[in-house]
């Protein structure tokens, strides 16, 4: 079968990459570094040495690794293969990683020697890197692969973060991934210049899907790491290196809180990306602040939608710091309400979407795929409001909406009261169950320095309507996140539902 000339691959915007500009540094990891050409030549030895094992087409293959050279070259090389790529948080372990990789299917386990005694029995394991027999080793002797894939094959199963429920594995195909990676570049204003630093987990679509894939589209120069170390971050942007970064609010929070945020030389990051979860409008502020000349994105998406899906851009900040933007190019939102008919600009409703971009569905889930396209849109689950100028605000997860008494209340409001109180490092708003309310609108808190429950509540009452204003405060030490950033909410609901108002979930 000659491949199709219109068709256009995950692994083929590496090749075009590598074809154009050979010579040129593509990724940096630890002490090595790939040409644009080498890491193309790479991709197809792994893919070789993938079939040569025995792997079929349509077989799935989990991943389950630290961020390496070594775990994007086995993306590409799956790509290339023909094969279904499963990407698996890492941190995952027991129940939660058996799941994934028996809803999957995989048949082979790629994953670095540290992890491996962490999987289920009897399962087929190959490590990445630092083992012999690695796949990282059998790229010692260059072998060519060039198959004919199909932009229409799925390439990937992308695991949905299971905030509320089980994770469904969304099944990407090139055609989707592509699409979205050219609505990243003209959205983010990616281009061979910048010089990027990748220290979000390569499991996560965001970190991979919309920039370490897109920037290597583009054909800039690439630096992975290992996560996101405020030193080694300020390193690379002292020395040159690094200019541009993404990374969820948590992390940002934590790096504006690092000493050497005030006293290193950051004057050459230009781009700062954030999404995964809401920025507290209070924290952007005082970024902005500390770095008046550096251009913030606002990224919005979900995995299904591979998974970028809104931007708010450097311009469009002023004003409009509560907003996710605009869709990117090759996507189309509208705000609905529970039958699917668009509501008035500025009316909460629920944010659906029709994309190229979109996954096919969730694999071996018809009802649950059924459920999420309707009326040729996919319901996102996100309730939003979109203004008169097309921009999108998120109000909250249409699951995290809270019931108070009859009175629907958005937790993320109450969330950005909170924040502006200095005694609040982090806060997430829940509703738990309540005689008298139904759901009792609750804050919960990890604290910076000395702060009461009392205090607290007074703060929010002076900025919300009595009615959305906390009934109650609970500090915990840390709130219960998954790799992306986004705070596990239902965790939050099924560990503090069942304690009693003298109770201190500290110690539960």
């Amino acid at each position: 079968m000659t491949r199709d000339v219109r068709s256009s691959t995950v692994d083929g915007v590496l090749r075009r990459s590598a074809r154009r500009t050979p010579d040129r540094t593509a990724l940096r990891y630890a002490e090595r570094s790939w040409t644009y050409a080498a890491l193309d030549a790479a991709v197809s030895t792994a893919a070789a040495e993938l079939v040569g094992s025995g792997l079929e087409s349509g077989d799935r293959v989990a991943a389950y690794g630290h961020n390496s050279d070594a775990y994007l070259i086995a993306f590409l090389a799956c790509a290339r293969a023909g094969l279904v790529h499963v990407p698996v948080n890492q941190h995952l372990t027991g129940d939660d990683l058996a799941y994934i990789l028996e809803d999957s299917g995989s048949v082979l386990v790629l994953t670095d020697p540290a992890l491996a005694d962490r999987l289920p029995q009897g399962v087929a394991v190959r490590p990445l890197r630092d083992a012999e027999g690695s796949l990282l080793d059998a790229l010692s002797t260059p072998r060519p692969y060039d198959p004919d894939r199909d932009a229409r094959d799925v390439v990937q199963l992308l695991y949905t973060s299971g905030t509320t429920a089980l994770p469904k594995g969304a099944m990407m195909t090139h055609r989707a991934l592509v699409h979205e990676y050219v609505s990243a570049i003209t959205a983010l204003d990616l281009n061979e210049r910048d010089r990027p630093v990748h220290s979000l987990p390569l499991y996560h679509s965001a970190q991979m899907h919309v920039f370490l894939l897109p920037y290597l589209a583009v054909g800039a120069e690439n630096t992975v790491i290992d996560g996101p170390d405020a030193e080694e971050i300020f390193d690379l942007v002292e020395a040159g290196r690094a200019d541009s970064l993404f990374a969820p609010p948590t992390v940002w929070i934590a790096l504006s809180r690092h000493p050497g945020f005030t006293t290193r030389d950051l004057s050459r990051l230009r781009k700062a990306y954030y999404g995964a979860s809401v920025m507290p409008v209070p924290v952007l502020e005082r970024l902005r602040e500390r770095l008046p000349a550096l251009a913030f994105y606002n990224c919005f998406g979900q995995s299904e939608i591979g998974p970028l899906a809104t931007v708010l851009g450097p311009d469009e900040h002023a004003g409009r710091m509560e907003s996710c933007g605009r869709p990117v190019l090759f996507v189309e939102a509208k705000v609905v309400d529970e039958d699917g008919s668009e509501v008035p600009d500025g009316t909460a409703g629920e944010i659906v979407y029709r994309s190229p971009q979109l996954c096919e569905g969730y694999w071996h889930k018809a009802a649950e795929t059924k459920e999420a396209f309707r009326d040729g849109w996919f319901r996102s689950g996100d309730l939003a409001t979109r203004d008169g100028e097309g921009y999108f605000t998120i109000v909250d997860r249409v699951k995290d909406v809270i019931n108070s008494g009859g009175v629907l209340v958005a937790s993320r409001q109450v969330e950005d009261a909170l924040y502006t109180h200095p005694g609040v490092a982090e806060a997430a708003v829940v509703g738990l169950p309540d005689a008298r309310w139904i759901e009792a609108v609750t804050a919960v808190v990890v604290p910076r320095g000395e702060v009461t429950e009392a205090e607290l509540l007074a703060h929010a009452r002076d900025r919300l309507a009595h009615f959305k204003a906390p009934k109650r405060v609970l500090f915990v030490d840390e709130l219960p996140r998954n790799a992306s950033g986004k705070i596990l909410k239902r965790e939050l609901r099924d560990r503090l539902g069942a304690l009693t108002p003298s109770a201190d979930p500290r110690s539960s």
